[in-house]
């Protein structure tokens, strides 16, 4: 897919296995909604690891000045009851407000692969001279429809209450994300193409793979 808009909002955590029956019905029926009914907001989905595992949750925005929009931060000022009961469930959060560097693809596939990352130092033109013509030659691979670059930027904000609930959230730097429908094929490409070996000699550092996530829902503002 290529990614709706400028900025995202993507996030990893994990919940109990006791809590992710209420988590789903939550985010599908009440979190996604409600993000996708602020201006801004193009599309929201949820992906998630193998039963038990981890899930990936990525907001795609029209521009990075979303992120501080006043209707943005009045939701994450006045969440929900049931927010409110959720957010303290979130484990291990890691939550990245970004700008997208590139993005290239068509439409919706069915896993995700995502690969978090930090330059070296002195080694950030280097890395990314790397990874943008990279990204762009990757849907042309069999099994992959999508490839994209982010980077976080953290606007200058205080905590929100959203935020406080949680205890406050971990962020990445670097983001790279590759859709498909081919699990192998996402396998192959972050075991060879993305090795960590690879991008360390791209100047890359910090680097953190994950098993692919499979979608399990996605929603844009004409579903609200």
């Amino acid at each position: 897919m290529t990614l709706l808009g400028n900025a995202a909002v993507a996030m990893w955590w994990n919940v109990a296995d006791t809590h992710r029956t209420e988590f789903h019905e939550w985010h599908s029926k009440e979190h996604l909604p409600e993000r996708l009914g602020i201006p801004g907001f193009n599309r929201g989905s949820r992906w998630q690891q193998e039963e038990g595992g981890d899930f990936f949750v990525l907001y795609e925005l029209a521009a990075y000045e979303t992120l501080t929009s006043d209707a943005y931060l009045t939701r994450l000022n006045n969440p929900t009851l049931w927010s409110k009961t959720m957010m303290p469930l979130h484990r291990d959060m890691v939550r990245s407000q970004c700008r997208v560097v590139a993005s290239e693809g068509r439409g919706v596939a069915t896993y995700v692969s995502t690969v978090r990352l930090s330059p070296q130092e002195g080694a950030r033109e280097k890395l990314e001279r790397h990874l943008v013509p990279l990204l762009s030659r990757l849907p042309e691979r069999f099994g992959v429809t999508g490839a994209h670059l982010l980077r976080t930027e953290t606007p200058q904000a205080a905590l929100t209450t959203e935020q406080q609930i949680r205890g406050g959230d971990a962020v990445a730097d670097w983001i790279i994300l590759v859709n498909g429908h081919n699990l192998a094929a996402l396998r192959t490409v972050c075991s060879v193409v993305l090795d960590q070996g690879v991008l360390e000699e791209y100047g890359a550092a910090a680097t953190v793979h994950g098993e692919p996530y499979r979608l399990v829902h996605a929603m844009v503002p004409q579903d609200v």
